[in-house]
């Protein structure tokens, strides 16, 4: 049996652009995830509190190397964490910075998964056609918005728009304000950079989190072909700077809640933030009963 390649795969769809290599998505990939059920099953039933995710139109991150990295929204990131939210009675609305179809990294769909897949298939129509950000925070955020959750799902995607977004800076604003919960796993924590834009201080100095190693990125995410290149920056150590405390170091499917902020580390946390976010929304919409 021949070795699998550790070459990234060229994307025919883009300059200069590529797909992660064979061999790593044989290492990275499966078509089922660790998902065994969920615990609030039509908890909610009063149709009023719903979750806004933010996802990233973006296809292609621009390494250092001046390769293009074709990536988006991991699957599992975004939809085993929605579908516990959704399967508890929460709507998810989706919305993307400039209003276009959110990108997802296919190739990492587990083709076997059943809760991802039906949760694909409800979402599908707001994913091709998603609110435009600004709208959202013109129309439906403020003191008696119905939405008690932003989530934002990771994939290397999100390095790219979302921490430069007023938009996302604004609604981070939001929720901190109106003490609603931010979710966000594995590269997605780059969004909170936005938070920061003119400002001295991040609204989120003193806060810890999990997020996906800089150490995979720098190292073994390029050896074994995931990434074709370097990023030309790094999540944890932005935020870092930034006074966030990241509580993790490696991939272990970690997950941390820190006041209304929860976290994951990696693809591996995607059904362990979907059980603690379903709890913390439950908890919250009967506690607002």
């Amino acid at each position: 049996m021949s070795e699998l390649s550790k070459e990234p795969t060229p994307d025919s769809a883009e300059d200069n652009a590529f797909f992660p290599s064979p061999y790593s998505l044989s290492q990275y990939t499966s078509p089922k995830t660790n998902f065994d059920g969920v615990r609030h099953k039509d908890a909610y039933t009063e149709g009023r509190w719903k979750v806004l995710m933010i996802a990233t139109e973006e296809r292609y991150v621009l390494l250092d190397n001046g390769r293009m990295f074709s990536t988006g929204n991991h699957p599992v990131e975004m939809l085993l964490p929605a579908h516990h939210m959704m399967a508890a009675g929460f709507d998810v609305d989706v919305a993307t910075v400039a209003g276009y179809p959110a990108k997802l990294e296919l190739w990492a769909m587990p083709r076997e998964d059943e809760a991802v897949l039906t949760t694909y298939e409800a979402l599908k129509p707001k994913l091709k056609q998603p609110k435009k950000l600004s709208d959202v925070i013109a129309d439906d955020l403020g003191p008696d918005s119905d939405y008690l959750a932003v989530f934002i799902p990771g994939g290397h995607g999100a390095v790219v728009g979302l921490p430069a977004s007023p938009a996302v800076g604004q609604t981070l604003d939001w929720a901190l304000s109106q003490d609603r919960f931010i979710i966000t796993l594995c590269h997605g924590p780059a969004a909170l950079l936005a938070a920061s834009l003119g400002r001295q201080e991040s609204p989120f100095k003193g806060y810890s989190i999990c997020v996906f190693p800089d150490a995979l990125d720098e190292g073994p995410n390029i050896e074994i072909g995931y990434l074709p290149g370097r990023l030309q920056w790094l999540v944890a150590d932005l935020l870092s700077k930034q006074g966030v405390t990241v509580v993790n170091d490696d991939m272990t499917g970690k997950t941390h809640q820190d006041r209304t902020l929860l976290t994951g580390d990696s693809p591996l946390a995607s059904h362990s933030l979907g059980l603690m976010a379903a709890d913390a929304l439950v908890g919250a919409a009967n506690a607002s009963a």
